[in-house]
């Protein structure tokens, strides 16, 4: 396992986008307050359906990234009952917090910022996994696309990147949506006031010949193979 690097220089915008996951928050309130109230209530996508997504396209040679708690790859269905599991995050609590969760599958540590060329010298992985990403990036979507040209290199050939995000402008929001994303952003947790379903499609299209997006409320879901 390697030791997450603690030298990274991170600009004011990407580090708010993961400060909020501090130890506190990770233990008490991220598993209650998101995957158990916002997204059935407010995002209108129930942490079941993005797990069934999970089980849809997860490999047993999988690297997760953005691993908030860790919950989605402990509870996960892999293939074989010894997956190969890697964890990359920018947050070296959510890595920590994660990878206890996950211990039964030893996983690998990497601590990275996916919007710079990532430093990797291991054995690629056949999915890669971004669940509640990007929409925590900061930029358009066009620019916090790049994450996608920086993460196809650890992909092995056919291998599956997918995970979810949160849209604005071309999908239905609650009035509470709109609160909550319009709070969260002033706040800098999220940057998705121009994350569109078509310009998350366009991110795809000119990367990946073969990619699908559904939306389900407000959260699109998204595959793409190499």
């Amino acid at each position: 396992m390697e030791t997450p690097s603690l030298e990274l220089e991170l600009s004011p915008e990407v580090h708010a986008g993961q400060a909020v996951y501090t130890r506190w928050t990770l233990r008490l309130l991220y598993d209650v307050g998101v995957l158990g109230y916002s997204n059935r209530f407010v995002w209108k996508c129930p942490t079941s359906t993005q797990l069934d997504w999970y089980n849809t396209n997860v490999s047993d040679n999988h690297l997760d990234v953005g691993v908030g708690t860790g919950y989605y790859i402990t509870n996960c269905r892999y293939p074989s009952p010894s997956p190969r599991l890697a964890l990359m995050d920018l947050n070296s609590n959510s890595l920590e917090h994660a990878a206890n969760r996950a211990a039964r599958y030893a996983p690998e540590m990497y601590r990275r910022n996916v919007l710079d060329p990532i430093d990797f010298d291991g054995a690629r992985f056949d999915s890669i996994g971004l669940n509640c990403l990007l929409h925590c990036l900061p930029g358009s979507m066009d620019e916090k696309s790049v994450v996608f040209d920086n993460l196809r290199p650890l992909l092995n050939p056919g291998g599956c990147l997918f995970g979810s995000t949160l849209l604005q402008g071309d999908v239905p929001r609650s009035a509470q949506a709109r609160l909550l994303m319009r709070a969260y952003n002033r706040r800098g947790i999220f940057s998705n006031q121009k994350d569109t379903r078509e310009s998350l499609e366009r991110a795809l299209r000119t990367r990946f010949d073969e990619w699908q997006v559904a939306v389900h409320g407000c959260v699109a879901l998204f595959r793409a193979r190499v």
